[in-house]
């Protein structure tokens, strides 16, 4: 049987990710000059150049293209089969960071029962909350993150995840918004100004697609980059928000600022899950935090306000 070395192919796993060979030392622990030698066997084991330069940057080939997306799922296994055997962890012993990257809304919710229970049981484990720009799954697979909160995509098919809630859009608007003196319908929805929340820029979500089976259009206003804002434009003017229902909170819902309403046409449900990379699935500290941020989460939803 002809002898393999398993460490190419972490070493390809990173290199693949990188697309630069200092960038993959410096993860991998080598000096330039040991990945670029790994570089070399990689490519003679391949038969292929596996990274080829395009002007000042180094990009993958076809085929390195087409081994990436079953490479990662078969690096991920391998090291989870050589993987210790969970043992028990004591939090009070427990020493250490964890990053968690959230979006504000999750943050302003979850976010204070999270660290109260972790400060209760393991008063040395600190936790940092990390702005959530985007769903790129990198930060995951480079372990600058422990635990990514939100949706989950399909760019990154070996990340595991758990299902934390299921949550729904809704409209809002200021107190005594002339929209709430009717039933409100697609036609009047559509009848006022609207403003919606997109980091991307984004002026199109389903909604409108479901506006569009009826011929109708909304006219969007403004575009913001987070939900709290979009609540603080609906607050302080007469256009309408579109935000998840958990993201109304009990503070306007007692001084009755914001009045939230049903939408008049169907739309997708939002599924917010924890996700974290394959690597951190048998380590017992992980796997501590993700059973108590899970658990938190479930208890707030079945016995705290929803606004």
């Amino acid at each position: 049987m002809k002898k393999i070395d398993l460490n190419l192919l972490i070493a390809l796993d990173v290199l693949l990710e990188e697309c630069s060979v200092l960038a993959a030392a410096k993860r991998l622990g080598l000096s330039p000059s040991a990945t670029s030698r790994t570089l070399a066997r990689l490519r003679d084991a391949t038969g292929d150049p596996i990274l080829v330069q395009a002007g000042r940057s180094l990009v993958p080939t076809p085929h390195a293209e087409q081994l990436a997306g079953r490479l990662h799922a078969l690096v991920q296994e391998a090291q989870s089969v050589l993987t210790p055997v969970l043992v028990p962890v004591d939090p009070g012993e427990l020493e250490r960071v964890f990053t968690i990257r959230a979006n504000e809304g999750f943050v302003a919710l979850f976010a204070p029962a999270i660290i109260a229970v972790v400060a209760k049981e393991a008063p040395r484990v600190r936790l940092h909350f990390a702005p959530k720009p985007d769903k790129d799954t990198a930060p995951l697979r480079q372990g600058t993150i422990d635990l990514d909160i939100g949706t989950t995509g399909s760019s990154a098919p070996e990340v595991r995840s758990h299902l934390l809630f299921r949550d729904r859009f809704i409209g809002v608007v200021r107190s005594n918004h002339p929209l709430l003196d009717e039933p409100v319908t697609p036609e009047r929805y559509v009848s006022h100004g609207h403003v919606v929340t997109s980091r991307r820029g984004l002026w199109h979500g389903p909604v409108d697609d479901a506006l569009l089976e009826l011929g109708l259009q909304r006219d969007i206003l403004a575009v913001v980059p987070s939900f709290s804002d979009a609540l603080n434009v609906a607050r302080h003017s007469d256009l309408i928000a579109l935000v998840p229902s958990l993201c109304l909170g009990d503070v306007d819902s007692r001084e009755k600022r914001l009045q939230s309403f049903a939408l008049p046409v169907s739309t997708p449900e939002v599924t917010i899950s924890a996700m974290w990379h394959p690597r951190l699935d048998a380590d017992p500290e992980h796997r501590w935090l993700r059973q108590k941020l899970i658990a938190t989460c479930r208890t707030m939803l079945e016995t705290g306000p929803r606004g």
